[in-house]
């Protein structure tokens, strides 16, 4: 690997591993319910600006990761976000054209299938967990978006400029 190539690979790496550390942090049982999901919404943003180099693989890697972190069922994560980086890489050459509210619009279904994918598996393993859970996550989500996403972008920039 080319330091050209490490440099460029080293924002998105640090940016998984920052999203990891958000993602097992602990927080009031209050806001809990409504922690965004980091690690998804950093698999849509990576799968969207390159989709050749972080997608299904990468995904995956990231999802059992979480699911080791986090003590699910080994797979759950893993299988949620491969389905998520699959629909954006899908569809990322009309994602990435879409203004900011639009680009928000078509995140919010991408982060229910991720949700609905836990829930079903959730059900599937009999573990109950409130409906707040699944769907709060989806609604901060969505909300905290477009400012995630300009973040990257600048950051995305600004390491591919210089």
């Amino acid at each position: 690997m080319s330091r050209d190539s490490a440099s460029r690979r080293m924002p998105v790496i640090l940016s998984f591993i920052f999203g990891m550390m958000l993602t097992i942090m602990p927080l009031p049982d209050a806001v809990a319910a409504f922690r965004p999901d980091w690690l998804a919404m950093l698999v849509i943003f990576w799968a969207m600006q390159l989709p050749r180099t972080w997608s299904v693989g990468t995904a995956w890697i990231v999802g059992i990761v979480l699911d080791a972190s986090q003590g699910t069922l080994l797979g759950q994560h893993a299988l949620a976000l491969c389905c998520v980086a699959f629909i954006t890489v899908r569809f990322h050459l009309l994602m990435r054209v879409f203004p900011v509210p639009q680009l928000t619009a078509s995140v919010l279904p991408i982060l229910a299938v991720y949700q609905f994918l836990l829930f079903w598996i959730n059900g599937v393993a009999g573990v109950d967990a409130p409906s707040i859970a699944y769907w709060g996550p989806v609604i901060s989500g969505t909300l905290l978006w477009p400012v995630m996403m300009i973040f990257l972008s600048g950051l995305r920039y600004r390491t591919r400029s210089g």
